[in-house]
């Protein structure tokens, strides 16, 4: 029962220590021992560790835990993780450079606590006229509450120590620009590359939390591209909507326009027919002027036609008259005796007279005819 009580309070102070640590604020870069910068962080949590290349770790005697005697710094290798003690924290990390998560002073595992004095490079102030080759008085420094939470830490039997977990060199292929930077990738080359498993709780929450960070980031990216899809389906459909729209909006037009050119076409028609009625209704008005001025002509014609014949049957009347008048004079000059030589001189004159009158006859009766031939051909 203390047991699960004491791992849940290290889950709980391990994520506490994860969520709240401080965002990265970048500084200058000023070297702090062989081979290690400040400034340079990742994110999560900067501490100003920056190895150019991997570290040169050396296992301390006697504890199955590994530091760099190179680097001016208070970097441990413990139980698959690296450690680093700075500023009054402690700070871990499954890649030699990081990024780092803060972990309370109440979950570091005992075997870190335990290392001697001597092996921080770079000791606080406090640690002065402390034993080199003991531990740091943690109890004393931390307080009575730490130490009973975490009593018996400094008491172990050094033949019962586990043996070292093993470096993870094959980290050294990646340094510089090569090193990864996301806390993903690093836990996917880790996944691979390393198969220890990890046996302090802490270190197990560690590797937990991280691959419960790992799926969690994998099911945002998930619900990323999954909302990225749906606003990309919501673009297509609110796209293919527009086009809809504006192919309805296109084929109202076009019926509009052809509606409208039906009805000029229409009104074109209608124009025309009206026109051609016009136009027959003055061609008729016209062949109807024309027949009643021809049928008007024809009248007048035959007016003048049936005048000419009174006026050439009143002509023959007076010459048939005439004629009759001469015709009796010359017949009562016949009845009276005249002279000899008298009588021979008027007998031609009758006949020359009887002449005039037929060729008078014949010049009218054929003036007649050229009339009424005149008046029938038209």
């Amino acid at each position: 029962m203390k047991k699960r009580y004491l791992i849940i309070a290290i889950s709980m102070t391990l994520i506490q220590g994860c969520y709240t640590a401080p965002l990265y604020q970048p500084s200058s870069r000023v070297g702090v021992g062989v081979g290690v910068g400040v400034g340079v962080g990742y994110p999560g949590v900067n501490i100003g560790i920056n190895f150019s290349t991997y570290p040169d770790l050396v296992q301390i005697p006697g504890y199955p835990v590994y530091y760099d005697p190179r680097v001016d710094s208070n970097y441990f290798f413990y139980d698959g993780l690296y450690w680093v003690f700075q500023g009054d924290d402690w700070y871990a990390s499954s890649w030699y450079n990081g990024p780092w998560d803060r972990v309370g002073y109440y979950d570091v595992p005992a075997y870190v606590l335990r290392v001697p004095v001597r092996y921080y490079r770079q000791p606080p102030s406090y640690f002065r006229g402390w034993r080199a080759d003991a531990p740091p008085r943690w109890g004393e420094h931390w307080g009575q509450d730490w130490e009973q939470r975490r009593s018996g830490w400094d008491r172990w039997d050094r033949g019962s120590a586990p043996a070292p977990a093993p470096l993870p060199t094959y980290q050294r292929n990646y340094s510089g620009d090569r090193y990864p930077r996301e806390v993903e990738q690093q836990h996917s080359i880790q996944s691979e590359k390393y198969r220890y498993q990890p046996r302090e709780p802490v270190t197990q929450q560690y590797y937990q939390q991280r691959v419960q960070q790992r799926q969690q980031d994998q099911q945002r990216q998930q619900d990323q591209q999954r909302q990225q899809q749906q606003i990309q389906q919501r673009q297509q459909d609110q796209q293919r909507q527009q086009d809809q729209q504006r192919q309805q909006d296109q084929q109202r037009q076009q019926d509009q326009q052809r509606q409208q050119q039906q009805m000029q076409q229409r009104q074109q028609d209608q124009q025309r027919q009206q026109d051609q009625q016009r136009q027959q209704d003055q061609q008729r008005q016209q062949d109807q002027q024309r027949q009643q001025q021809q049928m008007q002509q024809r009248q007048q014609d035959q007016q003048e036609q049936q005048q000419r014949l009174k006026e050439q049957q009143i002509r023959q009347d007076q010459q048939r008259q005439q004629q009759q008048k001469r015709q009796q004079d010359l017949e009562r000059q016949r009845s009276q005796p005249e002279p000899k030589g008298k009588a021979m001189d008027r007998k031609g004159a009758p006949q020359d007279e009887v002449q005039k009158a037929k060729d008078a006859r014949q010049e009218y009766e054929r003036k007649k005819k050229e009339d009424e031939e005149r008046y029938q051909n038209r």
